[in-house]
């Protein structure tokens, strides 16, 4: 159940409709409460503040009626530049950039804000009377159908100064950045000391990893599609009520063919159809990745921004540079922190749960591999390639961790010799191989 409850909140988070929906229904109800206690709350401004609207039933059908057409219409040139920052972000910076911007709340509300104003100016009008045997003008619900006008006016403002920093190459780069390093920090809270390098979860062994394949059996998944999401937690109270070990053969960000295997169970003796049902609805399957627990799906944002960048069609080897010092600092953070364990255990310290955990080799790949390959021949982005590792190599503390940037420094200064022709190119390549040395000597 908390893992279809966090699958659809994902969905309503990334889409357009489910904030300003809420917005117009908060307007309903507002304006519903507002004319029905008119008398009261009319009272009370002129009493307080001394503002209200004095207009008859005319001036005030006037005013609300005014107010109801200019809000859809702006709404309508909101939606308009909305759709065209999309297909901005979508041609220039990738596919997989419409979820951050269709996450964006600033949009969602400047959408809800106008919608709901002009959902509210209507249904007060339909309230106003002016026949000759009864007249009846809301005053408080059109003095504050106004006040809602004049906070459109300033939310509009403030969304086209959004808009305006929104599709800036550096800033989309600064906010996939700050996400990402807002997971690290979130799931690596434990931070690393030179004195304990090797704070990790044991490795399993080889004979318990052959003894679990030997009496294991596995639970199918029942759709195609990424794990967007596993209920850890739900995983081991299974677990232990059933008296089993369980092992993820899919982590969150992977693919899954419907009935191949996601979840091995030992003793598989135990498996039956119900257990099996209650495994595979501890884990959401979608259509697409999400960041929720993949942090490689942020890490592949930004390099594809990179690797979009170095392109022929936009070469634009700066917002390269850019996406390497955001996961330069993704980085520094990943290496100077424990790393979590392979293994979950229960109150009785047996072993309960096995999951593959995302080691900073595996960020490190992910992070400079192919921004590596497209930038043999482009020297200033292979120059802060090689920056950037000896700024992390600052940071790291573990031993395999420095042998992961000793790897990557080989493999970029053997690309830049056969890909850049110039000498001098060649020569600064090899200096910034000598400082990332220097660093990484420092550090050990």
């Amino acid at each position: 159940m908390r893992t279809r409850i966090i699958k659809v909140w994902e969905r309503l988070r990334s889409s357009f409709w489910f904030l300003p929906t809420a917005m117009a229904l908060a307007a309903v109800l507002l304006s519903t409460l507002v004319v029905h206690f008119n008398s009261e709350i009319t009272g009370g401004l002129e009493r307080f503040l001394g503002l209200t609207f004095s207009g008859g039933a005319a001036g005030a059908s006037e005013v609300m009626s005014t107010i109801a057409g200019s809000m859809i219409t702006v709404a309508g040139v909101v939606f308009s530049m909305t759709l065209v920052v999309l297909s901005l972000a979508s041609s220039q910076l990738g596919p997989r950039m419409l979820r951050t911007f269709m996450r964006d709340t600033t949009t969602q509300v400047v959408l809800g804000t106008f919608v709901a104003t002009f959902l509210y100016c209507l249904l007060v009008l339909r309230t106003i009377r002016r026949t000759e045997e009864y007249a009846f003008v809301p005053h408080a619900a059109v003095a504050l159908g106004v006040a809602l006008a004049v906070l459109s006016i300033g939310v509009l403002i403030y969304f086209i100064h959004h808009v305006a920093l929104s599709i800036q190459a550096d800033e989309i780069v600064a906010r996939i950045g700050k996400q990402l390093t807002d997971r690290i920090e979130l799931e690596l809270v434990a931070p690393l000391t030179p004195l304990d390098p090797d704070q990790r979860g044991e490795p399993l062994g080889r004979e318990l990893i052959l003894a679990f394949d030997r009496d294991a059996s596995n639970v199918a998944a029942e759709t195609d599609g990424y794990v967007e999401y596993v209920d850890h937690a739900a995983l081991l109270e299974i677990a232990v009520r059933e008296d089993v070990v369980l092992r993820l053969e899919r982590v969150a960000g992977q693919y899954v063919v419907a009935g191949h295997p996601i979840v091995s169970i030992s003793p598989g003796s135990r498996l039956d159809d119900e257990l099996g049902a209650r495994i595979n609805g501890t884990i959401a399957i979608g259509n697409q990745r999400s960041p929720r627990q993949d942090i490689k799906f942020v890490v592949d944002q930004l390099v594809e921004i990179a690797v979009r960048a170095l392109s022929p069609g936009l070469n634009d080897p700066y917002t390269a540079i850019r996406c390497l010092d955001r996961l330069g600092s993704a980085l520094c953070r990943y290496a100077e922190r424990t790393q979590p364990s392979d293994c979950r255990y229960d109150s009785q310290t047996r072993l309960r749960v096995i999951s593959r955990v995302v080691t900073f080799a595996d960020i490190t790949d992910t992070s400079f591999n192919q921004i590596r390959q497209n930038a043999r021949t482009n020297a200033a982005v292979t120059l802060r390639l090689l920056e950037t590792l000896a700024v992390v190599a600052a940071s790291v503390i573990r031993p395999e961790d420095r042998a992961t940037l000793q790897r990557h420094s080989e493999m970029v200064a053997r690309g830049a010799r056969d890909g850049l022709p110039e000498e001098g190119d060649r020569r600064a390549v090899e200096e910034r191989v000598a400082q990332f040395h220097s660093a990484l000597a420092a550090r050990a």
